[in-house]
């Protein structure tokens, strides 16, 4: 997949880019929602005889915008969801750099500048996609803005137990720690990539070694609890437990949260590595014990609670 970013105002001339079907938002999550907007792009483009491209906008426009909500966290995080992008055989990645200068382009500009000058032929988007200054370009303007240059296909909303699949929707889900519903919406467990760190190894002490993991990106973080997850070392993925917050049993101020892996039957030295944790299912919240032994003893449940959870998994994908 050829990545190219762009800053406005761009210096790309329309021989320089092959004709193409774009796909056009933001996409973080690359959720179903996304995909049916991006294999509707790619099955356009096979079926004419175009490239396949996708144009997304780092950072989010909320930041920029001043909104009320600002998303300087992700679901997928510009690297991770360029890399989904090139597994789904995008051809070609469009980085558009969301600043004051792009944001105020008019509708019309944004057409001419980002879409007819990058050779598209045809436009793949949700429903609700807008553009140009203060969003006043929508799906139904578009074909106004083309100047015949090219057609467009709309993708209607996309619906889960009549709730629109959303990143605003996600970001609620892992908010609230729902990480067993989240397939349902993103199409695949959530993901998050870190590097393991040196902590302050007590888990070690305990009989329960763990995992420190510090996020490689910004990342929206599930809420104090343990879990059930497994994740990617060295390629290969393994059952655990994890838990996300202030180690109350040991810590009275901490105020920085930590991530710690525990997993089992794992004995490997991964100080240094890059993993990624996928997340399954929340078992409960972050609590004080009274000492160490109340804390083992809850810690060996969480640890039954999570292999019973994925011998469930395994049995279920056995079965079918």
């Amino acid at each position: 997949m050829k990545l190219i970013h762009l800053t406005h105002p761009h210096q790309m001339k329309t021989d320089e880019a092959e004709p193409a079907v774009m796909a056009l938002g933001y996409f973080d999550g690359v959720h179903l929602g996304h995909q049916k907007v991006i294999q509707t792009a790619k099955k356009i483009a096979a079926d004419c005889g175009f490239k396949s491209s996708v144009m997304t906008f780092h950072p989010h426009p909320s930041v920029v915008l001043g909104k009320k909500e600002a998303h300087v966290e992700y679901i997928t995080p510009l690297q991770a969801k360029a890399r989904i992008l090139e597994q789904m055989d995008i051809d070609t990645l469009y980085v558009v750099k969301f600043d004051e200068a792009f944001a105020s382009l008019l509708p019309q500009q944004f057409v001419d500048d980002y879409i007819i000058r990058l050779n598209v032929k045809h436009v793949v988007a949700g429903f609700d996609f807008t553009y140009g200054r203060l969003g006043k370009g929508t799906m139904e303007t578009l074909p106004f803005h083309a100047r015949g240059e090219f057609t467009q296909t709309m993708i209607e909303k996309v619906e889960l137990h009549e709730e629109k699949v959303s990143s605003t929707l996600l970001r609620k889900m892992i908010r609230e720690g729902r990480m067993k519903d989240i397939p349902s919406v993103l199409g695949r467990f959530y993901t998050v990539e870190g590097i393991v760190v040196h902590g302050d190894k007590r888990g070690r002490q305990i009989g329960f070694p763990t995992a420190n993991i510090e996020a490689v990106d910004a990342y929206i973080l599930p809420p104090t609890g343990v879990y059930a997850v497994r994740m990617k070392v060295n390629g290969t993925w393994h059952d655990g437990v994890c838990n996300v917050g202030y180690k109350p049993t040991f810590q009275k101020d901490e105020k920085k949260l930590s991530v710690e892996v525990h997993l089992f039957e794992f004995q490997e030295d991964i100080y240094g590595k890059h993993v990624t944790i996928e997340w399954h299912l929340r078992i409960r919240e972050e609590k004080k014990f009274n000492g160490i032994d109340e804390l083992v003893t809850q810690i060996s449940k969480d640890k039954k609670t999570a292999e019973q959870y994925f011998q469930e998994q395994q049995e279920q994908t056995c079965f079918f």
